[in-house]
């Protein structure tokens, strides 16, 4: 699950406040201004968000069978197990991102653009970790 803070949390109230008339008129496809741009980047990302949120289960169903044959060696060891490991990667995975959108929003800072540029960010990381732990769990 995703939670928003920050300016992050600006992007989502941004997308939220947009009347419903233009949210029902933005052009995806060929947007033209920066109300859809933004609106349209937004999308991108839930969409992202989505994907992302649909594999996770799957991933972590990889990790519980990897523990099958390597938590108790993994506790006696004073390591985490598999799951939890994948868990702590996850979490900073999704600071490291936040604050990786953050930054790159800047280059527009306190321009209409900067909420379009964050949405972007996190769309393009997102799909940059479906595609990692896709390839971990062909791996395994």
């Amino acid at each position: 699950m995703i939670r928003f803070t920050g300016p992050l949390c600006c992007i989502a109230l941004m997308l939220a406040a947009m009347p419903a008339r233009a949210q029902e008129e933005a052009n995806c496809i060929d947007p033209q201004t920066q109300m859809e741009l933004t609106y349209c980047a937004g999308l991108d990302f839930e969409a992202a968000d989505k994907d992302l949120n649909a594999l996770w289960p799957k991933v972590v169903a990889a990790a519980k069978s990897s523990d099958e044959y390597v938590a108790d060696q993994a506790r006696s060891m004073g390591v985490p197990t598999t799951l939890e490991a994948l868990r702590a990667a996850q979490r900073a995975w999704i600071a490291f991102r936040d604050a990786q959108c953050e930054y790159e929003a800047y280059e527009m800072f306190g321009g209409t653009g900067q909420p379009m540029l964050g949405s972007m960010c996190l769309a393009r990381l997102t799909r940059e970790r479906i595609d990692l732990l896709k390839q971990a769990l062909e791996s395994r």
